[in-house]
């Protein structure tokens, strides 16, 4: 990634669109997807439930988690999905690695439900965007390897600039990255995560701005922290094609959360006719190694 393919994406180069007709795929136009047949909802977890137990313990001692081990505990623990979030590979994760773990998914019958990046799309012209660019392009290369269909990605902040000049920069990142990512097959789902996507129409506007068959919504049920939380998700289920469950919520000018409506959460994504994978990311305090596998049962029991 160069200054010079910034700059071209950023004064207006459809890639995205163009990968999608090269490869005969329908370019959404604006409308939400397709999905013949009834809601399908399917339980995974994410790496980032234990992201502390990744860290190496005190003097270095070896971590309790690992990428193998995390696909352990998703078999046994009843789950059809890993999503296997990029930090916490190991730094300068080889494909050797990544074939290792997606041998192990297969033996434990386990589906790499997707990864995750975090990176920023709303940096101005110059290194600092470039090499965020460069890395989700390396990590939807990496993804092919690991068998990842889906990759989550951030939008960004507006860095002091207005939230128009940020969108527009968001625009042209996410259509070069998902012009790659729809050679290799692999549906880019720009998250809900703040910044200039913090509100559920500026995340609308984004996906349809970019109108491409490889890009929709990573959509994060505890993550519009809005007046009216579930409205938001209601809006932005048709455009779903990943979802992460918190089981809180947060509203707007509330100290601290509330527990999810687990039934009012899953009727959502039914209404919207979903099909694909709900995955736990787990953030509440109480200790994951206890409280994963109940949410996890308390998932499952809303799915049927």
């Amino acid at each position: 990634m160069n200054i010079t393919s910034s700059r071209r994406a950023f004064l207006g180069l459809s890639a995205a669109s163009l990968a999608g007709l090269a490869l005969g795929s329908r370019v959404l136009g604006g409308e939400p997807f397709e999905r013949p047949g009834k809601p399908r909802l399917r339980l995974a977890l994410a790496a980032y439930s234990f992201r502390d137990d990744f860290k190496p313990g005190p003097n270095g001692a070896t971590a309790k988690m690992d990428m193998l081990k995390f696909v352990d505990y998703c078999a046994d623990h009843d789950c059809d999905g890993a999503e296997l979030t990029s930090y916490y590979f190991p730094d300068g994760v080889t494909d050797t690695y990544l074939a290792e773990v997606r041998r192990r998914c297969h033996l434990r019958g386990v589906t790499v439900s997707g990864t995750a990046v975090g990176n920023d799309f709303c940096h101005p012209l110059g290194a600092k965007r470039d090499s965020e660019q460069a890395s989700v392009q390396d990590w939807i290369r990496k993804a092919a390897v690991l068998g990842a269909p889906h990759i989550r990605v951030f939008a960004g902040g507006a860095h002091g600039q207005t939230q128009a000049a940020a969108k527009k920069l968001c625009i042209a990142a996410l259509e070069e990255a998902a012009a790659t990512a729809g050679r290799h097959g692999i549906i880019l789902g720009i998250e809900n995560h703040g910044g200039i996507v913090e509100e559920a129409d500026e995340l609308l506007d984004i996906v349809k701005t970019v109108n491409s068959p490889w890009v929709g919504i990573n959509l994060d049920t505890g993550n519009f922290h809005t007046d009216d939380p579930y409205r938001d998700l209601a809006k932005c289920a048709p455009y779903a094609v990943n979802v992460q469950f918190k089981g809180k919520i947060s509203r707007r000018g509330q100290k601290g959360s509330e527990p999810a409506d687990f039934a009012r959460t899953f009727q959502i994504l039914r209404d919207a006719h979903y099909q694909g994978w709900v995955a736990l990311e787990y953030e509440l305090e109480e200790d994951p190694w206890k409280r994963v596998p109940v949410l996890l049962q308390q998932m499952q029991d809303q799915m049927g």
